[in-house]
């Protein structure tokens, strides 16, 4: 018999590994080594955990208030209205004004909103209108302060480490969604809901924090002409330069589609796995570990990783998955898809953004990234037809047409346009 001897890599393969890895290391979080992007990141961070405990907690507790999926979307997607209306005045602000200052008065606001719903439940006076009026809040400090934090990126990295930046940012809310819901949801079944948002208000505080450590820039463009000048001329460019164009068309159909989806998730917990807060946020946490995975793989691309295509098959992947959640009935399998989910979200998350503000210059970048959030204002299109869906005939039956739609865009944009796949 043939001795069988082990075979272990050499010294110097080991090491030159190890260089390979701590070089890709190095690569994915280049970023965080500028001192006052890290400091952004990090008030990010807080408030993106802020944001996922609210999304969990207020379709949880508009769902046990009313026991309608209709009410459970149109609460869930109150704040989009704001969004479409103002997002392009929040544009040509964001170009005009100093981003820092549009950003930490968002923070205060979004602090305000969840103390008076934290009071509301505290004094046993909460309604579903209570809830609606928070979401219709929301949406208008978010038509404000999102063109500006995504567009203050540009001033605080160079251009090399642009896309960089967006994708940890991208990787960042990645994080809190996986670890957010989770840990929301056991707040929420262990103390309740009152308690829930008293700890989003102290995470707000602290993202207000660490903004403060970001430096004051010098807006971009100063107000030299008429607000509605600048916003038209944010459109018109965005609408000559085609490739930005087709970008935000590819948000468009996440927007309206797998954004929806999610508002329906406590539906189908209680009506299809007959579970209740908690197993919801393990759900909504899964969608986090790939929305994670796929974020920081996509920190680590260059220009020559063919990103189009990248783009294109995560949005694939996202109808995939939503067509998969459409015909299980098992919540453990359920768990697998919501992280099949969430590698197809990180394409939205984080490399649709980076490539529009690569394709974008300078002096419209707030503007058009106004344009952008204006697809979240258009969420409405999608959830309300769904929530009809999910009440009159069944919750997976919304999720196979939102699914199918989905994967048929995606292969439309993939065949009829190569703007996208050159990218």
């Amino acid at each position: 018999m043939a001795l069988k001897i082990p075979i272990s890599l050499s010294p110097a393969r080991r090491t030159r590994d190890g260089v390979k890895r701590n070089r890709l290391a190095a690569l994915t979080f280049s970023s965080l080594g500028q001192s006052d992007f890290r400091h952004l990141w990090l008030g990010m961070l807080l408030l993106m955990a802020a944001v996922n405990i609210q999304m969990l907690a207020r379709g949880y507790l508009t769902w046990e208030l009313t026991k309608s999926p209709i009410a459970v979307v149109v609460v869930g997607a109150g704040f989009a209205p704001p969004i479409l209306l103002l997002s392009l005045y929040g544009g040509a602000l964001a170009d005009r004004y100093a981003r820092k200052r549009i950003i930490q008065l968002g923070q205060l606001g979004m602090l305000g909103i969840t103390l008076f719903i934290a009071v509301s439940i505290s004094t046993n006076t909460v309604t579903v209108y209570h809830l609606f009026g928070a979401a219709v809040t929301q949406g208008t400090i978010w038509a404000f302060l999102m063109p500006a934090r995504q567009a203050i990126v540009t001033q605080l990295v160079d251009e090399d480490h642009l896309s960089n930046a967006v994708a940890l940012n991208a990787s960042g809310m990645s994080l809190m969604t996986l670890a957010a819901p989770g840990v929301g949801g056991l707040i929420y079944g262990l103390s309740g809901a009152a308690t829930t948002y008293y700890v989003m208000s102290g995470l707000i505080v602290g993202a207000y924090i660490f903004m403060e450590f970001v430096p004051r820039l010098d807006p971009v463009a100063r107000g030299r002409r008429r607000m509605w000048r600048d916003i038209g001329q944010g459109i018109a460019y965005t609408r000559q330069n085609r490739t930005v164009l087709m970008l935000l068309l590819v948000a468009l159909s996440t927007a309206l589609l797998a954004m929806p989806f999610r508002s329906l998730l406590p539906v189908q917990i209680e009506r299809v796995f007959k579970m209740e807060v908690e197993a919801l946020g393990l759900l909504m946490s899964m969608i986090g570990v790939g929305s994670l995975i796929g974020s920081l793989a996509i920190a680590g691309l260059s220009k020559a990783n063919h990103r189009g295509w990248v783009l294109l098959i995560t949005s694939m992947i996202s109808g995939f998955a939503i067509l998969l959640a459409a015909v299980t009935t098992s919540y453990a399998v359920a768990l697998g898809i919501m992280v099949l989910l969430g590698l197809g979200d990180s394409g939205r998350r984080a490399l649709n953004s980076s490539l529009i503000m690569e394709q974008t210059d300078e002096e419209y970048r707030g503007r058009v990234m106004g344009v952008y959030m204006m697809n979240f204002g258009l969420i409405p299109l999608g959830a309300i037809p769904l929530g009809y869906v999910a009440h009159w005939f069944d919750v997976r039956m919304a999720f196979a047409i939102a699914g199918g739609l989905l994967v048929v865009a995606a292969l439309g944009y993939t065949v009829l346009t190569d703007r996208v796949r050159r990218l």
